[in-house]
């Protein structure tokens, strides 16, 4: 059972050194419940993109450490994958490694009317995020406004 902080941040502790030694990056850990399954879900990456052999070889290595801190008191299902294409940001640095590249983001609530923006993350510090718009236009408000924000990389897939 996690004890000192939340059960996401003791599976980032614990995953780290897995996804260190297998050279991988861990991008995201979740723990969700879904329906009446509780799933707990690592996202890993890597320079050139994540294989399946990866969520294998990481699943692998990731077992026996996660029984043997036995940090989760509920059953549950274990899934790696990696954050694949439209990618959410979530953390300060994804902001940070994302500057400078297409995002797209919702808004929890209307701003000028509007809830989904578009455009080039300029700046990130603090919470607060920067957007540019391709006409110019910037959107600066605080990473608690938005319903999610992902990188918007999907343009062009498949061409």
């Amino acid at each position: 059972m996690a004890k000192g902080g939340s059960t996401v941040q003791t599976v980032c502790a614990l995953a780290q050194p897995v996804a260190n030694e297998l050279g991988v990056s861990l991008w995201d850990v979740r723990f969700l419940k879904e329906g009446a399954t509780w799933v707990l879900r690592i996202f890993i990456d890597k320079q050139g993109g994540v294989s399946i052999d990866d969520c294998v070889d990481f699943t692998h290595a990731i077992n026996p450490v996660l029984d043997a801190a036995d940090p989760i008191e509920q059953a549950y299902c274990l899934e790696v994958s990696s954050p694949g294409i439209e990618r959410e940001l979530t953390r300060a640095a994804h902001f940070e490694a994302c500057r400078g590249q297409k995002i797209k983001l919702r808004t929890i609530r209307p701003v000028d009317g509007a809830r989904d923006f578009s455009g080039v993350l300029e700046d990130y510090a603090d919470g607060v995020l920067t957007l540019r718009f391709s006409d110019g236009g910037a959107l600066t408000l605080d990473k608690k406004e938005t319903a999610w924000v992902k990188l918007d990389d999907f343009e062009g897939f498949g061409d």
